[in-house]
């Protein structure tokens, strides 16, 4: 993983999602028997999109597993400062709720027994401010018909709260700006088209691009909607890192590429 100063972003949501692409062969075409298909097959990007700033807070590369999603809530909690106020999103996807809990739970001290014996032990429970909730698209013909909306972690008060930060264009549950983040990463990164022949044959490489493309966009890539006027009435633009407050201009891809990474 890579870092930038200054940290963390002006972040109040995050969504999460999961991006499908391919190295080499299709998963069905894989023989589970040959070391070398290992690295081939279904290769998908965990995400974690910032919606009010289209910022792309981390991503996480690989096979489609509860141990990605795990590490995809952590790097999101560790970018974030360790902040519990933040309303997180996602699909239904089953990891997400055991990797929320274990990320975010804290230890919480229990009323001591009277009488011999040890005392009790810590008891883990989830911050009070923090908010985790599933959007289920109902589709019919292909086309979606309904959505449903459910709170996992969290209280209805606590959500109202947190959704009346954002702006008044997101303030419902969804996954719309990690999904629009998914097409631009399509459209950025060819290794990803649908039905193409631009295919990635090395598993590395593709990972390598997918970091690229993700994070440049972050700092070089001047998003439409996050644009603002000044005070002579002339538009400014931003990327999403200006709108997080992470930059003060656009950044060139050459400025990008040669700033010195902060590991960890």
């Amino acid at each position: 993983m890579t870092n930038w100063w200054p940290f963390p972003p002006r972040t109040q949501a995050a969504q999460f999602d999961e991006r499908w692409s391919f190295v080499g062969k299709k998963e069905a075409r894989c023989n589970p028997e040959d070391p070398a298909d290992l690295c081939r097959g279904d290769a998908w990007d965990h995400t974690a999109v910032d919606p009010a700033h289209r910022l792309v807070l981390s991503l996480v590369p690989g096979k489609r597993t509860a141990e990605n999603c795990k590490l995809l809530v952590a790097d999101v909690q560790r970018r974030t400062g360790g902040r519990t106020d933040l309303l997180l999103t996602s699909d239904e996807h089953p990891p997400y709720k055991e990797a929320i809990a274990q990320t975010y739970a804290m230890a919480v001290p229990q009323p001591k027994r009277t009488g011999p014996g040890r005392p009790p032990r810590p008891k883990r429970e989830l911050p009070q401010d923090l908010v985790y909730a599933t959007v289920h698209k109902v589709r019919e013909n292909g086309h979606v018909v309904k959505v449903l909306r459910a709170v996992v972690f969290g209280t209805t008060a606590v959500l109202a709260g947190l959704l009346a930060r954002l702006p008044a264009a997101q303030r419902t549950i969804n996954t719309a700006f990690v999904e629009r983040n998914n097409g631009t990463e399509r459209g950025q990164n060819a290794r990803k088209t649908r039905r193409s022949y631009r295919f990635s044959k090395d598993w590395e490489t593709h990972h390598a691009v997918s970091y690229f493309t993700a994070y440049s966009y972050n700092f070089c890539w001047a998003v439409r909607t996050l644009r603002e006027k000044d005070v002579a009435g002339h538009w400014r633009e931003r990327t999403p890192a200006m709108a997080a407050g992470l930059a003060s201009h656009v950044w060139s891809l050459q400025e990008w590429a040669l700033y010195p990474a902060k590991t960890g």
